[in-house]
């Protein structure tokens, strides 16, 4: 007796690799700015303001690749939801308000501070709602 597989079922509920990468990546990043502010904020040492920059840096880039592929992805032929949009509208936001964390945290790192570290957390909170906004929504095959 022959066992059949359906692949097109587990393929189309996978996220693709290089999305999870991207996504993945600017998570971590945005963390580790968080925690890089977190530890300037108890220690006042210039430095930690100064690795929370590049992180930032290297968050946004990697956040605008995947907001790219969000929406790219809403135009692929599909049955539609509603959900779909909330992904890529999550993660657009998340990127907008890192923006506005990569500008304060260009200021004097004195000044940066409060706001850099509440702007990371909300940045860092945004951000896993946003991941688990698409991994919810690839549960129920609505992005591939």
């Amino acid at each position: 007796m022959a066992a059949t597989v359906d692949r097109s079922l587990a393929v189309r509920d996978q996220i693709a690799p290089l999305h999870a990468f991207l996504l993945g990546g600017a998570i971590t990043l945005f963390i580790a700015a968080m925690l890089s502010d977190w530890a300037y904020a108890s220690t006042y040492e210039i430095q930690w303001n100064n690795f929370a920059s590049w992180l930032i840096a290297g968050a946004l880039v990697l956040t605008a690749l995947a907001v790219v592929w969000g929406f790219v992805d809403l135009f692929r032929p599909r049955v539609g939801d509603s959900r779909r949009l909330v992904y890529p509208v999550l993660l657009l936001i998340t990127w907008i308000l890192g923006f506005i964390n990569a500008l304060i945290h260009a200021k004097d790192a004195w000044a940066s501070m409060p706001e850099g570290l509440v702007l990371s957390v909300i940045v860092v909170l945004l951000a896993c709602v946003a991941a688990s906004a698409a991994s919810m929504s690839r549960r129920t095959g609505v992005l591939s």
